[in-house]
């Protein structure tokens, strides 16, 4: 995908924030997603009075990619209550890489970045297969 509409898929990822679940942290965060076919999926954090039992809202976003018919992310805006690029925790961050893979692009409040700068060195399916 050449170009990616970064406004609209930050829009759509405040959207989405404002539905996240997020009475213990107060920090509710939203992220949508581009697919490779043109979709754009979505996800909210969820958290749990059993604080590790929390969703983050990248868990949220792969699940909808799942649910609405799977496919390759290829850009992701994540945003936190301000609204502001919020770029993903290191679990996300692995969770993205198989969903998308190095050539992923995540808008960062200073750019563009992707999954390989990001990630580097990351652990995949193919170190599995050695």
């Amino acid at each position: 995908m050449s170009t990616v509409d970064w406004a609209a898929l930050r829009a759509a990822a405040i959207e989405v924030r404002d539905r996240a679940y997020a009475p213990y942290s107060r920090f509710p965060v939203g992220v949508a997603g581009l697919v490779d076919d043109g979709r754009v999926v979505v996800g909210c954090n969820v958290e749990n009075a059993s604080y590790g039992l929390g969703l983050c809202a990248e868990c949220g976003l792969v699940s909808a990619l799942h649910a609405s018919g799977g496919g390759r992310l290829v850009a992701v805006s994540c945003v936190d209550r301000t609204g502001a690029p919020l770029l993903p925790c290191g679990r996300c961050r692995q969770l993205l890489w198989e969903h998308g893979g190095p050539e992923l692009v995540l808008e960062a409040s200073d750019g563009v970045l992707s999954m390989a700068e990001l990630l580097p060195a990351a652990f995949d399916a193919r170190d599995l297969d050695r």
